[in-house]
């Protein structure tokens, strides 16, 4: 039983810090101006995206930065 519980609050305790790290991320991404964050390929609606997996490099690189521009080669 012990060894249960064990496994249980390691569990949280890794779901709470993986919470946390992506919280932190989350803020210093949002804290970005757009110029940088383009820099670094994405836009400020990606952040989201990004952080919760749902968005992959691939996907980002195919996206056009603008409307204007044709779409980002992944090479």
């Amino acid at each position: 039983m012990s060894s249960f519980i064990s496994r249980v609050a390691d569990n949280l305790v890794g779901r709470f810090e993986n919470w946390r790290a992506r919280e932190r991320a989350y803020r210093e991404l949002a804290a970005l101006d757009d110029r940088s964050l383009a820099d670094i390929g994405i836009t400020r609606g990606d952040i989201t995206f990004v952080l919760e997996g749902r968005l992959s490099r691939s996907q980002l690189l195919s996206q056009p930065v603008n409307s204007n521009e044709p779409a980002r080669s992944a090479a």
